[in-house]
């Protein structure tokens, strides 16, 4: 079944699989809210609650390795709970990437058959990630075919397509029960601005800022959600004109975020700002960003990071202190074969000297070069 179908699911079996992925979230403790290094000479002191802090959330940290193990999580239980999903279920589902990662990994915690319909440029290490989860992958040309191809697939098995896309925003409680949103203002309440002034996010479905914005509001908290997006991707268009229609041809070379066309999961009304981000600038700042904390970032974190440094310059020339969260989406090592090879770098025609340019300026005095 492709939906809200009419079989019904056997209730033992449910109920096991409901509490095998309750169990599974017992077993991981929060993910981590990490300090960014800004320079102390233009960040400005902490000890009055002055200056200006960056935090990232690190959801790499997760089993599966990225932010889409939440995502993963909550569309299984969605699933499940609308009897949408049994033992003998084929599951699907349209991905770039890791969401598929994270998902092969659920569908292996329940003994069901996983199939991810995946763009044919997605990075060789997550396609290694999907198979080594038990998932199968099932590749496409026109990453805008994902959709319709994941139907065919699904009607073809007699199995569920979990469509996060859709669902995304569906499927995640944004009032609380531990969503990143909830954690995020829990994890910052003893720091020096407990109330961040911006939470900036990227877009793929669109179900993290669709959560995040929501809860900033229930709370009523005076923080305001940026979402960065990509070259290839229209959501930045459509949050603009209003017009959701809009499409691009191709896709995004980010990784995670950006699409071709307005998801449904994408809520503009809850975003507050919205920075389109060139390519060389989020995989120079996912490199800058891998120097200063020690450790490779990936390149959707790099897209935040160049959002968040904008961001801050603001705030620098306003002289104003405070804090911006952003979010450390996956780590760089599963893309040693592109964001940090020079030579597929060079071959996509992307330089980078510009972006890297801007970002040392704004490593050293918090100006954002325009």
């Amino acid at each position: 079944m492709t939906g809200a179908g009419t079989t019904a699911v056997d209730g033992s079996w449910c109920d096991n699989a409901v509490r095998l992925i309750g169990a599974d979230a017992r077993r991981s403790s929060d993910t981590h809210l990490l300090r960014y290094p800004l320079a102390a000479s233009w960040a400005g002191a902490t000890a009055e609650r002055g200056g200006i802090q960056l935090y990232l959330k690190d959801e790499s940290t997760h089993i599966t390795g990225s932010l889409k193990h939440r995502l993963a999580r909550s569309l299984f239980l969605h699933a499940l709970c609308n009897g949408w999903i049994g033992p003998e279920t084929t599951v699907i589902e349209a991905s770039s990437g890791s969401t598929a990662v994270s998902e092969a990994y659920f569908a292996k915690l329940l003994g069901l058959d996983f199939v991810a319909v995946i763009p044919r440029s997605t990075s060789t290490a997550k396609i290694r990630l999907i198979e080594s989860a038990g998932g199968r992958c099932h590749f496409v040309g026109d990453p805008g075919a994902i959709y319709d191809e994941s139907r065919r697939l699904a009607a073809e098995t007699g199995g569920h397509y979990l469509d996060q896309f859709t669902n995304a925003e569906r499927a995640t409680d944004w009032r609380g029960n531990n969503n990143i949103a909830e954690s995020i203002f829990e994890q910052m309440s003893d720091e020096d601005n407990p109330i961040p002034d911006w939470v900036v996010v990227g877009a793929g479905t669109g179900g993290t800022s669709a959560t995040i914005g929501r809860f900033i509001r229930y709370r009523r908290h005076a923080t305001r959600l940026c979402v960065v997006d990509p070259e290839g991707s229209v959501f930045h268009d459509a949050w603009r004109t209003g017009d959701r229609e809009v499409t691009a041809a191709g896709g995004s070379r980010i990784e995670g975020i950006g699409r071709p066309r307005v998801e449904p999961s994408f809520i503009p009304s809850v975003v507050d700002e919205m920075i389109r981000v060139p390519d060389a600038g989020s995989i120079a700042a996912a490199r800058h960003g891998s120097a200063a904390m020690g450790r490779r970032l990936g390149g959707s974190t790099g897209t935040n990071l160049w959002g968040a440094f904008e961001l801050i310059a603001h705030m620098v020339d306003e002289g104003r202190s405070g804090s911006v969260v952003t979010l450390l989406c996956d780590g760089g090592e599963r893309y040693a074969d592109t964001y940090y090879d020079d030579g597929w770098v060079a071959d996509q025609g992307i330089g980078l000297s510009d972006a890297e340019a801007v970002l040392e300026e704004f490593s050293a005095t918090g100006r954002w070069r325009r």
